[in-house]
C-alpha cells in the first residue's frame, strides 16, 4: 500500500506541479506579447498571444485544483512510513503551504490582471505587472525546487536517502 500511495503522490506531483511550473513561467512573456499586439490572432480579433495566455492560465488554474491530491497522498505516505514528525517532512509541508499561497494569492491573480491588460493596455503599461508576475513565479518555482530536494535528500530521516 505504501508503494501505491508514494507512486500516486510522485506521479501527480510531476504532472500537476510540473505543468504549473512550466505554464506559469511562460505566461508573463506570452501575456506581454498579447498586450503589445503587433498583429491579430487568426480570425478572433484578439491580439497575438492572447489565446495562448488564456490557455496557460487555464493550465495553471486546472492543475492547481488537481494538485490538491499531491499533499493528500504525501501525508498518507508519510503516515504509512511513520515519518510525519520528521523535520524534513514538516518543513516540506510548510513550504508546500507557502507555495500554494503564492500560487493562489499572487500568481493566478497576477495572470488574471495581465489577461485584463491584454484587452487594451500597451506593452509599456503591462511591463511592470509582467515583471512582478515573473518574479513571483520564480519564487514559487524555487519553493517547489526546495521541496523536491527535501523529498529526495530527507535530512535526518531514519528511512535513509
Amino acid at each position: 500500500m505504501t508503494e501505491f500511495l508514494l507512486s500516486v503522490h510522485v506521479l501527480v506531483a510531476i504532472v500537476t506541479v510540473g505543468s504549473i511550473t512550466v505554464a506559469a513561467s511562460m505566461f508573463p512573456r506570452v501575456a506581454l506579447r498579447a498586450c503589445g499586439g503587433g498583429g491579430e490572432a487568426e480570425g478572433d480579433g484578439r491580439p497575438e498571444g492572447t489565446g495562448t495566455a488564456v490557455l496557460l492560465h487555464r493550465v495553471c488554474t486546472g492543475y492547481a485544483v488537481a494538485g490538491v491530491v499531491v499533499p493528500v497522498f504525501g501525508v498518507a505516505t508519510g503516515a504509512r512510513l511513520g515519518v510525519l514528525t520528521d523535520a524534513w517532512l514538516i518543513v516540506s509541508i510548510v513550504l508546500t503551504v507557502i507555495a500554494a499561497a503564492i500560487l493562489g494569492l499572487a500568481v493566478l491573480p497576477g495572470q488574471r490582471r495581465l489577461l485584463v491588460l491584454a484587452e487594451g493596455a500597451s506593452t509599456e503599461e503591462a511591463r511592470p505587472a509582467a515583471t512582478r508576475l515573473a518574479m513571483v513565479t520564480g519564487i514559487f518555482n524555487l519553493v517547489w525546487a526546495v521541496v523536491v530536494v527535501l523529498m529526495i535528500v530527507r535530512p535526518g530521516s531514519t528511512t535513509g536517502a
